[in-house]
């Protein structure tokens, strides 16, 4: 099923006609609970990942824990309409112990299915995302994992792995993701108005023009942020959001060049200021506003996945060189 994001509630180019210079493209991936396969581009499902080669393991020292939730029990109590009961963590586990932790496997795509997907080392075309179940260090860190593949090559590679090695324990009920099949769909973006991200002058006319569509229209007026310039949830390229950080410069660590955005990861698909992007076939045609919005969390928040406190995961890659090492941030 596809997914089509509504007309914009205000023509943004119209308003202000310098943004066509900054115009670009991004792939809204439309995640939604569905039975994706290997072959599939997917957050949540099984990854193409050949039996022979070694599922990817986290080697750093992990901070302790006190309770967790069997990734079984997490999936009974989705299939339930409940909420798992958390179990106690083992009492001998404490940082560095327990040997090495392997990696959740949170997501793929492939080139061929994905417009905009920007290509990883020697031309690769499939790209699977990992994450650590465990937290690092006393900020309680996360530590993430890219792997790059040929597609063609990789699909000829048979037998796969019909199973991913799993943890006992997950330290929260999110960090299991709900496998959902994507539905991407190519959509005009602009980039964040903060700091340096647009000419001064422009974003000053952009915070003016917001502060005149809140005193018309309320808090539900449509502003530029929100509704007008970046999209929620997951998405491949176009622009990041930094709502929680402000606008940060991304250099490679390994050639100082400006680093490109290769995907975000969204914990929801809306809140109240972006509930404009949602697509058309998720809405009930007679109503207005998040009253016409259906199909609850399996819209809303469909992966059941969190980065941070409710924050977006960036991915950044190399564009003079994919197989420098990726940066992650959360904004």
């Amino acid at each position: 099923m596809t997914r089509t994001t509504p007309a914009r509630p205000v023509a943004v180019e119209a308003v202000f006609p310098e943004l066509a210079a900054y115009r670009g493209r991004t792939t809204r991936l439309h995640p939604r609970p569905g039975r994706p396969g290997r072959h599939d581009s997917h957050v949540g499902g099984p990854l193409l990942w050949p039996s022979d080669e070694p599922w990817p393991v986290c080697r750093e020292p992990h901070e302790p824990e006190t309770e967790g939730y069997a990734p079984e029990e997490i999936r009974a109590a989705r299939a339930a309409g409940a909420w798992p009961r958390s179990r106690p963590w083992p009492v001998a586990d404490s940082p560095g112990e327990g040997g090495p932790t392997p990696f959740v496997g949170l997501a793929q795509f492939f080139g061929r299915d994905v417009p905009g997907l920007a290509a990883g080392p020697g031309g690769a075309d499939l790209v699977q995302l990992f994450r650590c179940p465990r937290t690092h260090g006393p900020y309680l860190e996360r530590r993430y994992l890219l792997q790059w593949r040929p597609a063609a090559q990789t699909e000829r590679a048979a037998p796969f792995l019909a199973a991913a090695p799993e943890v006992p324990l997950l330290r929260w009920e999110h960090e299991l993701p709900e496998p959902c099949v994507v539905h991407p769909e190519e959509v005009d973006t602009y980039p964040w108005a903060e700091d340096d991200t647009l000419p001064a002058a422009l974003i000053a006319r952009i915070d003016a023009w917001d502060d005149d569509q809140t005193a018309e229209g309320g808090r539900d007026a449509p502003n530029y942020q929100g509704a007008l310039s970046i999209p929620p949830g997951w998405r491949v390229g176009g622009f990041p959001s930094w709502a929680s950080t402000g606008p940060l410069a991304i250099a490679c660590a390994s050639c100082r060049a400006p680093m490109r955005l290769l995907l975000t990861a969204g914990g929801d698909e809306m809140d109240p200021d972006s509930h404009s992007w949602m697509p058309l076939e998720d809405r009930d045609p007679s109503l207005q506003g998040m009253a016409s919005i259906r199909g609850g969390q399996s819209v809303a928040q469909p992966t059941r996945l969190r980065f941070g406190r409710d924050r977006d995961l960036h991915v950044f890659t190399c564009p003079a060189d994919p197989g420098h090492p990726p940066q992650w941030v959360l904004s």
